[in-house]
């Protein structure tokens, strides 16, 4: 099954204490490369969680946001590390009295100071289960996100191996009738010239032309990429990369189609073959 790789999710859970919010967003991307983003007290839990998407997710990019708000913190009690500021009181009398004019110390700069103001810090133990769970939830809507968006892109390129397959065959049915034009415009051109036609010399110049215009190799290999993108779209896991390979062959077989092309109509389909084939690529890269 195809898997876009543009989705986003967010879920929430609450208690008496506290909120936690998780919110994970996937872009394109040519490989794997996760972001988290989490409160500096919940450092310790940021590898299960990565390995927890790293599971789910094998391509694009993946940021995950941790939010936690604490409710009744207007009633939460500050606790000083008394300590800590008489070591930085005394250590600023020190410096103050080398020198001759210093400010005085102001209590809120105090207060400022890393460590001083105990905070009531968030124990990742207990949270462990529990943010884990949400960031699995969080995970099930991105990737329910991802498949349907995968399903809309399936049924695009489906559609356009379609067209692909017309234009081959078009361009299949319309090469004896190009061949016979080609030969019918050289005799007319050689007559022109020459009274007397070199039949044999004729007959050489056309099937050197013929095989310089053959599209034939072109034509079943751009067949053969189109049934191959047709099996690969209904593969398991990501299939994103070799898609964009086939479309770089598809890409060199419609191009080569078009320098050999002697006939407008030949000329138009390459033309027509690198535009579908650039709709698909365009597409292609979203794909995990």
């Amino acid at each position: 099954m195809i898997h876009s790789m543009t989705a986003y999710g967010r879920t929430e859970d609450s208690n008496n204490e506290i909120s936690i919010s998780c919110t994970i967003k996937s872009v394109n991307h040519r490989y794997s490369d996760i972001s988290i983003h989490l409160p500096e007290e919940l450092r310790p839990l940021e590898q299960k969680i990565r390995e927890h998407i790293s599971d789910k997710i094998q391509r694009g990019k993946v940021d995950c946001n941790i939010h936690i708000d604490k409710h009744h913190i207007h009633n939460e009690i500050l606790s000083i590390n008394q300590d800590l500021l008489k070591k930085i009181v005394e250590a600023s009398e020190k410096i103050n009295s080398n020198l001759s004019d210093s400010a005085p110390l102001n209590s809120l700069d105090l207060l400022r100071w890393p460590g001083v103001l105990e905070k009531n810090i968030l124990d990742p133990k207990t949270l462990d289960k529990s943010l884990l769970k949400l960031v699995d939830e969080t995970l099930k809507i991105v990737i329910e996100t991802r498949q349907r968006e995968g399903i809309k892109i399936k049924k695009m390129l489906t559609e356009r191996c379609k067209k692909v397959k017309d234009v081959i065959d078009s361009v299949r049915k319309k090469m004896p009738e190009i061949l016979k034009n080609l030969r019918e415009k050289l005799s007319r051109r050689v007559q022109e010239l020459s009274s007397e036609i070199e039949n044999d010399r004729f007959e050489q110049e056309l099937l050197f032309l013929s095989q310089k215009m053959d599209v034939e190799e072109e034509v079943d290999r751009l067949n053969a990429h189109t049934d191959e993108v047709i099996r690969v779209i209904d593969q398991k896991g990501p299939i994103g990369r070799r898609l964009d390979f086939l479309m770089q062959e598809m890409n060199r077989e419609a191009n080569t189609l078009g320098s050999k092309s002697y006939d407008l109509h030949t000329s138009n389909a390459s033309v027509e073959l690198k535009v579908i084939i650039e709709q698909m690529r365009e597409q292609i890269q979203n794909i995990e």
